[in-house]
């Protein structure tokens, strides 16, 4: 199913639904953060999806990292909730998603890091490195609120 990101844009549909997803900043012992470069939009991402009935959102994160990155992680902190009614995903089906993501940091526990059906590739960079990335400016906050740190969940 084909997607259009709009962020901030005027030209954007009005959102029809919402459904809870869950991404992740997977560090490893070095902080390099791993990404992957999607299939859909050719974009370097964070590992993430939607949220499966039966599962928290903590477990769609670790699910969503398995699948995407072969990585076996555990979930430390809440980085973000990103809710931006100004973000949605229009699909080919009709259906017009508002953002509703919470970004959690993990770490690596397990697993070998691969390719997924959802990714051309996935590596591992540097928090400098991804500045160079092409990569939608929601994943970059993400990125620069994991970086900023702290107790405190951003909400945006």
């Amino acid at each position: 199913m084909a997607r259009t990101d709009y962020y901030y844009d005027p030209a954007a549909p009005q959102a029809n639904s919402l459904i809870p997803g869950a991404s992740a900043v997977v560090t490893n012992a070095h902080n390099q953060v791993v990404l992957q470069r999607r299939t859909d939009s050719g974009l370097w991402a964070l590992p993430g999806g939607t949220m499966d009935i039966g599962e928290s959102i903590m477990q769609t994160a670790v699910r969503e990292v398995r699948e995407e990155t072969g990585l076996q992680v555990e979930a430390l902190r809440i980085i973000g909730v990103y809710s931006d009614p100004n973000h949605v995903f229009a699909y080919s089906d009709g259906e017009v998603r508002q953002e509703f993501s919470v970004c959690f940091a993990c770490r690596v526990v397990g697993g070998r890091l691969q390719a997924s059906d959802e990714s051309h590739e996935v590596a591992l960079f540097s928090l400098e490195e991804t500045a160079d990335l092409d990569m939608h400016p929601s994943i970059r906050l993400r990125l620069e609120d994991h970086a900023e740190g702290g107790e405190r969940a951003r909400w945006r």
